[in-house]
C-alpha cells in the first residue's frame, strides 16, 4: 500500500534524495555554488557547523569572510582558542572592525569548551568560531544544544581525522587546499550524498601555474599572526579575554 502524505503538510515531508531545510534562519555563504549544495541554501544558524581541516590556514577564514562581514556591523564575533593571534589590521581591511572581535584564550581544553558554551548561551555575539583541541561527542552535543537556543552562527574548526567520528553537527564539511581556493567535500548534510567534491575559488588566494599545480600547496592565508604573545596569569579565571 503506498504511503499517504497529507496535502496540508507538503513541506513537512523530507525525502533523502532531496536537500532538506532548517527550521532556523540561514545565512548565505557568499558563494552561489556552495549555497546550492547546502540545505536551505546557506549556513544554518542555531546549529553546530563543523569545518574539518588538514591544517589551519588553508582557506577556511576566506570561506567564512562573506558571512562574517554581514554580521560585524551589528553584532560581535567571538574567536575561541584560534591557532594564532588575530591580526587586527587584516581583519579591519576585510571590513571586520577589531572592536567587534572577542578573542578568548584558555589554558585548558575544558576551559575553552566552557567558554564557547557560555558565549552560545549568552546570546550577545552573532558568530562564534571555535578551534577545540579535543572534542568528545558529549561535549559537542552540549555545544549543539546551546547553539539551538541562540541566534548565532557557530563554526567549529576540527582536524580532518575527525571526519570518521560521530558528531551531532547537522552540517560537516571537509576542506582541502586547492589551486586558487579550496576543495569542499560534504561529509554530512540533510540530503543526498555529494557526487563530487566542490572546487571553490577564493579571492586573495594565489593560483599556481598549470605545470606546477600538482606539486604546489597554496600558502597559508588566514588573517592570523603566527606569533602568539606570552600567556597572562590566569588569576583563577577559566579563560582570558583579549
Amino acid at each position: 500500500m503506498p504511503a499517504l502524505v497529507s496535502p496540508a503538510l507538503p513541506d513537512a515531508v523530507w525525502r533523502a534524495s532531496q536537500l532538506g531545510s532548517h527550521r532556523s534562519a540561514v545565512a548565505p555563504t557568499g558563494y552561489a555554488a556552495l549555497d546550492r549544495e547546502l540545505p536551505g541554501g546557506g549556513w544554518p544558524s542555531a546549529a553546530l557547523i563543523e569545518l574539518l581541516l588538514r591544517q589551519a590556514g588553508i582557506g577556511e577564514m576566506q570561506l567564512l569572510r562573506p558571512a562574517l562581514a554581514g554580521i560585524a556591523p551589528k553584532r560581535r564575533i567571538a574567536l575561541v582558542q584560534p591557532p594564532h593571534a588575530p591580526q587586527a589590521a587584516a581583519w579591519s581591511a576585510w571590513g571586520l572592525p577589531a572592536e567587534r572581535l572577542l578573542w578568548v584564550r584558555a589554558a585548558r581544553s575544558a576551559d575553552a569548551m566552557w567558554s564557547a558554551e557560555q558565549i552560545l548561551r549568552n546570546g550577545s555575539c552573532g558568530a562564534l568560531l571555535f578551534w577545540p583541541t579535543h572534542a568528545r561527542p558529549e561535549a559537542l552535543r552540549r555545544l549543539h544544544l546551546a547553539a539551538q537556543a541562540a541566534d548565532i552562527l557557530f563554526w567549529a574548526m576540527r582536524p580532518l581525522a575527525g571526519a570518521q567520528d560521530a558528531s551531532p553537527a547537522p552540517l560537516r564539511l571537509a576542506l582541502h587546499p586547492a589551486n586558487g581556493g579550496v576543495k569542499i567535500a560534504i561529509v554530512k548534510r540533510r540530503g543526498p550524498l555529494q557526487g563530487a567534491p566542490l572546487h571553490l575559488a577564493l579571492d586573495g588566494l594565489p593560483s599556481a601555474p598549470a605545470s606546477l599545480a600538482p606539486s604546489i600547496t597554496p600558502v597559508s592565508h588566514a588573517r592570523l599572526d603566527r606569533r602568539v604573545p606570552a600567556a597572562a596569569a590566569a588569576r583563577n579565571l577559566p579563560a582570558a579575554l583579549v
